[in-house]
C-alpha cells in the first residue's frame, strides 16, 4: 500500500469509529477506517450484543422454571450451553458482518491493521498501518479520530488464565457451566454475568469493594437491587476486602472480609470485573499535543485533543464507558470537522443501563447528587405493583423514581429498576434533552396498560398527584 490521502481516517471500528466513518462519508469526506482486530469493536464482538444474547437465553431458562405461575407446565427442562454460547457468536458474527456492510455501502475504504500516528507532512497527518508488527503503508490525512477503546483492567493476583479466573472474553464462551461462580466487581458488567450465571443455575456471589452494588445508581435503586439479587439466591459483600487467592486443580479458595466478618470462599470459577483502562499504547502519541490522564486521552467539548488534526472519541476519550455514548460522539465529532454547527454531549443526558433482571435504567442526577449540587428536590416513586400490565406480565418488582427542581420544575434525574426499564429510559432522556418540565410531563399521555404508564405515576407523585397508589 501506498501513501494514500484522505480527508479523514478513523483508528479503530467499534460503536465510536464505525459511526464516524460512516457519518464522515455521509458528508462528503474521503474517508478511511482502520481497525486491528473485528469491525464493530468490544461493544459488537465481545460486549454489548453478545452478552444480551446470553441474558436472553438466561431469562428463557429463568421463565421455564416458572411456567407454572402462568398455568404451564412442562417437564425436564434443560438447556444446552454450546448451543446457547454458539447463538451469541451468531448474532455477533451477523452483525460485524452488517458492518463491514454498511462501511461498503458508504464508500468507506477498510484497512485491515493497527493505526497510529507517524508525524507530519505539512498540514496533513501521517498515519502507519502494520498488520501483525509488520509494515502495511502509510495514510496521509487531514484529520484523524482515534477511537481504539478499552480493556479490562487487570489486577494483580487476578490476571485472567484462561481457566480459573476469567474476564469478561472467557465469561462469554464457557465451555461448562460452574456450579459456582465468584464475581468481583459490582459494575454493570459484573452484575450482568452474575445475573446470567445465576439465572442458568449457577451459585453466585459478588463481592464489592464500595458500600453498595452499582455505585453509580441512585443509592435507592442500589438498595432494592441489592434485595433482589439476594431473594434469587445471589450472596452480596460490600465493603469488602479480599485477600490472596488460592488456585486449585479446578477450583479457586480465597478470604474475604466484609462487614466485620471473614467469609472462606471456595467457588469453581472468578470472573474480575474491575474496571477498564483505555488503549492509548502504540498510537503515536509521544511529541504530540495529545494529553493522556489516567490511561485515557483528554479532549475538549468537541472531542479535539489539542493537537491540531486530531480527536478522541468513545471509551479512549474516558467515561462514561458507553457504546451510545460513542456513537454519538463520532457524528458530532465529524460533524463539527465538517464545519457543521453541533451541541457538545451533555453528559448528564446519557442514559445508563443495566441488563440484569430487574433491569435497571437511569439517565440524570441521582437525588444525592442533586442535594449536593445545591438543589432544593422533589422525589416521586411509583412502583411496579401498581401497575397493571407489570401484574399480568407476572413483573410486579420494579420503582421508578424522579427527582425534580422544587423551584423550577427541571427533571433533574430519573431512575427505574424493573422489566424493560431500559427500553422506557428513552423518555426521561428526551424531555431532559428538550428540557421538559414536570408541567409538560404531567400533560403527556401515556398509553394504557403499558409498564410506561408508572414512568408518569412517578411525576405525578413528586408533586402528590399519584393515582394508583
Amino acid at each position: 500500500m501506498n501513501k494514500t490521502e484522505f480527508d479523514l481516517v478513523v483508528v479503530g471500528g467499534g460503536p465510536g469509529g464505525y459511526v464516524a466513518a460512516i457519518r464522515a462519508a455521509q458528508l462528503g469526506l474521503k474517508t478511511a477506517l482502520v481497525e486491528a482486530n473485528h469491525l464493530g469493536g468490544i461493544c459488537l464482538n465481545w460486549g454489548c450484543i453478545p452478552t444480551k444474547a446470553l441474558l436472553r437465553a438466561s431469562e428463557i431458562n429463568h421463565l421455564l422454571h416458572h411456567l407454572g405461575d402462568f398455568g404451564f407446565a412442562a417437564d425436564n427442562v434443560r438447556f444446552d450451553l454450546q448451543k446457547v454460547v454458539k447463538r451469541s457468536r451468531q448474532v455477533a458474527g451477523q452483525l460485524s458482518s452488517g458492518v463491514g456492510h454498511l462501511l461498503k455501502k458508504n464508500k468507506v475504504t477498510v484497512f485491515d491493521g493497527f493505526g497510529a500516528l507517524a508525524g507530519k507532512d505539512g498540514s496533513r497527518r501521517l498515519l502507519s498501518v502494520t498488520k501483525d508488527g509488520k509494515p502495511v503503508g502509510t495514510l496521509s490525512a487531514k484529520n484523524v479520530i482515534l477511537a481504539t477503546g478499552a480493556r479490562a483492567r487487570v489486577l494483580p493476583g487476578l490476571e485472567p488464565d484462561g481457566k480459573l479466573i476469567w474476564s469478561y472474553r472467557e465469561a462469554m464462551v464457557p465451555t461448562e457451566m460452574p456450579k459456582s461462580l465468584l464475581v468481583i466487581g459490582s459494575g454493570a458488567i459484573g452484575i450482568e454475568f452474575a445475573s446470567f450465571y445465576r439465572n442458568m443455575g449457577a451459585e453466585v456471589t459478588v463481592v464489592e469493594v464500595l458500600d453498595r452494588i452499582l455505585p453509580v445508581e441512585d443509592e435507592e435503586i442500589s438498595a432494592l437491587a441489592h434485595k433482589a439479587f439476594v431473594k434469587q439466591g445471589m450472596t452480596i459483600l460490600t465493603g469488602a476486602k479480599l485477600g490472596p487467592i488460592t488456585k486449585g486443580a479446578n477450583n479457586v479458595s480465597l478470604a474475604v472480609e466484609a462487614g466485620g466478618k471473614t467469609h472462606a470462599i471456595t467457588v469453581d470459577r472468578v470472573i474480575s470485573a474491575v474496571g477498564i483502562v483505555g488503549n492509548v499504547e502504540k498510537l503515536g502519541l509521544e511529541g504530540t499535543a495529545v494529553t493522556v490522564d489516567r490511561t485515557h486521552v483528554k479532549v475538549d467539548a468537541k472531542c479535539f485533543t489539542g493537537e491540531p488534526g486530531v480527536y478522541a472519541i468513545g471509551d479512549l476519550a474516558g467515561p462514561p464507558w458507553l457504546a451510545h455514548k460513542a456513537s454519538h460522539e463520532g457524528v458530532m465529532c465529524v460533524e463539527a470537522i465538517a464545519g457543521h454547527h453541533v451541541h457538545p454531549i451533555d453528559p448528564l443526558n446519557i442514559p445508563g443501563c443495566t441488563y440484569c433482571r430487574p433491569q435497571i435504567a437511569s439517565v440524570g442526577l441521582t437525588e444525592a447528587r442533586a442535594k449536593e449540587a445545591g438543589h432544593k428536590v422533589r422525589v416521586g416513586r411509583f412502583p411496579f405493583i401498581g401497575n397493571g400490565k407489570a401484574i399480568a406480565m407476572g413483573e410486579p418488582e420494579g420503582l421508578v423514581k424522579t427527582v425534580f427542581d422544587a423551584e423550577t420544575g427541571e427533571l433533574l434525574g430519573a431512575h427505574m429498576i424493573g422489566a424493560e426499564v431500559t427500553e422506557m429510559i428513552q423518555g426521561y432522556v428526551i424531555a431532559r434533552t428538550s428540557e421538559l418540565t414536570d408541567a409538560e410531563l404531567k400533560e403527556t399521555v401515556f398509553p394504557h396498560p403499558t409498564i410506561s404508564e408508572a414512568m408518569h405515576e412517578a411525576v405525578l407523585a413528586a408533586y402528590d398527584g399519584a393515582l394508583h397508589i
